[in-house]
């Protein structure tokens, strides 16, 4: 059995970040899913599938604080695990907003594990502080603050559909800080210090994707400087990633409003990191702001 035929997901994050979601759509993979599995049996899943000679070689877990009294073990359980073996779990981490959070669990009537007779925000807090080593441990974290359901099934399926077929990729974000940090970006830089299209008239309404706008944003020395920095930067950083077993490494770039600068930076970015690495770039707020 060849190691990448091989795969094993563990489902975590937040309780009601849509692990229910994740798990079906996994089983629509043909994943054999085991939901709120006890961190101590992980091992016994690895032994079994380097026994079983390729007939169990698709496995997601789902392992969240339902079972909290067994997942405190899940730290050792991972550190455990055999460094020999090819099978190495890869961690999905589901995120999202406290209000997003709070709202599903007004429109559903379930309490929160860590506040059944309580506010649910009190247990979201309380489970956000202790889910914080995990998440900084995951390869893949995905926030679902914005996702319908359907949309969440789209997103696994398209990342895990065809694992042969997708290499590591590079998605470069431009957003804008008025809106709210992106909370699954993995590395985020601030670009607010260089000269603003905004305060020009003429610019305004328009957008960092139009050549004459770019060509603005990228012509002045801190900028090109900033960028020559950046790339050799992340040319150092994205293979550490890339070993470090994620698929995708998402960099966020901001701006105030995420229309102009962020926009015409993301964009000369995933240009530059094309040579080395297959990149994507995404504008997140880029519409929002139609003045």
């Amino acid at each position: 059995m060849e190691q990448q035929d091989v795969q094993m997901v563990i489902i975590t994050g937040m309780s009601g970040a849509g692990k229910t979601v994740a798990m079906q759509s996994f089983e629509d993979l043909g994943f054999f899913c085991v939901d709120n599995l006890p961190p101590a049996l992980l091992p016994k899943f690895v032994e079994l599938m380097e026994e079983s000679h390729g007939k169990l070689n698709k496995v997601a877990l789902v392992m969240d604080l339902r079972g909290r009294e067994f997942f405190d073990q899940l730290f050792s359980t991972l550190d455990q695990l055999p460094v020999h073996s090819h099978i190495q779990p890869q961690i999905i981490y589901l995120e999202s907003k406290d209000a997003a959070l709070v709202r599903r669990y007004k429109e559903t009537r379930r309490s929160h594990p860590l506040a059944k007779s309580g506010n649910p925000l009190q247990g979201i807090m309380q489970e956000r502080e202790m889910l914080e080593e995990l998440k900084g441990r995951a390869q893949q974290v995905i926030d679902t603050t914005d996702l319908k359901p359907i949309q969440l099934r789209e997103k696994i399926i398209e990342r895990f559909s065809s694992e042969k077929s997708h290499p590591f990729t590079v998605n470069v974000m431009s957003f804008g800080f008025k809106y709210g940090m992106p909370i699954d970006a993995d590395l985020v830089f601030d670009v607010r210090f260089l000269p603003n299209p905004h305060y020009i008239d003429h610019m305004r309404p328009r957008t960092g994707l139009e050549p004459d706008i770019s060509e603005y944003v990228l012509r002045w020395p801190e900028t090109k400087t900033f960028l020559e920095k950046l790339i050799d930067l992340l040319n150092f950083m994205i293979p550490q990633y890339k070993r470090e077993g994620k698929s995708q490494l998402i960099i966020g770039i901001g701006c105030t409003g995420g229309k102009h600068r962020s926009v015409a930076l993301a964009e000369y970015i995933k240009n530059a990191l094309s040579k080395e690495f297959v990149t994507l770039s995404s504008h997140r707020d880029m519409g929002k702001d139609k003045s």
